[in-house]
């Protein structure tokens, strides 16, 4: 038999392919140990951090463009006009400034009756629960502003009885007859009194004397002494 033999050329590329194999094992081997070095480790903990960092400040970014675009929508022309309707409404109820406007005028006065005998004759005076209850009936029909013989009515003024007099804002002492001035819609106002078994009908029963009537411009004076807002 004949002796198998390389010839040069298949030694040769035989002998090229085991030096080439042997280098990029070599090199594999140091790229990854190169790779778990610290220093490498070390870049690669802060190009985490870097990233990180960076979706952070993004995310930032964002909030102050949704704040920025809240103050701006605030600061519009419309929203500074809503801020001021609802600082003009404040200080009408907290009786700070006059208010201008339509509205009724009610006035008060004591029986015209003569009190039979045996009856009470406090049934035929008016009393502040008497008055009491024509305000709040005003109130509840969308009165905007009140006074009573030029007192400006706020939510912390009382009506209590002190003789023959009536007491509100404190210190101020009033006599009938007694002029209630609403500003509101006179027709909403004007039913809400005359409603059938409402206080006008009950006061009447007993001779009170009611006058309302319907007035195109009412001015109630701001309250004396009012805090300014």
């Amino acid at each position: 038999m004949r002796s198998l033999r390389l010839k040069p050329l298949h030694f040769s590329a035989l002998l090229v392919g085991l030096v080439l194999g042997l280098l990029f094992g070599v090199q594999f081997k140091l790229t990854r140990d190169i790779a778990r070095t610290q220093p490498v480790q070390r870049a690669q903990t802060m190009a985490g951090q870097l990233e990180q960092a960076r979706s952070q400040r993004e995310a930032w970014q964002k909030k102050v463009a949704d704040v920025r675009a809240e103050l701006d929508r605030t600061l519009a022309p419309r929203a500074l006009g809503d801020l001021q309707a609802e600082l003009e409404r404040a200080r009408i109820l907290a009786g700070n400034t006059a208010v201008v406007g339509p509205g009724l005028e009610v006035r008060l006065s004591d029986s015209n009756l003569a009190v039979k005998p045996g009856e009470n004759p406090n049934l035929y005076v008016l009393h502040d629960e008497d008055v009491l209850r024509v305000i709040n009936e005003l109130k509840a029909a969308g009165a905007e502003a009140l006074a009573i013989n030029e007192q400006r009515l706020t939510a912390t003024s009382e009506i209590r009885c002190i003789g023959p007099t009536i007491l509100t804002n404190k210190s101020q002492r009033l006599t009938p007859p007694f002029v209630i001035y609403a500003i509101g819609n006179p027709e909403t106002m004007l039913s809400a009194l005359n409603m059938r078994g409402g206080v006008v009908e009950s006061l009447r029963f007993w001779g009170i004397q009611v006058s309302m009537h319907k007035l195109d411009r009412i001015t109630i004076p701001a309250l004396a002494g009012g805090f300014g807002i």
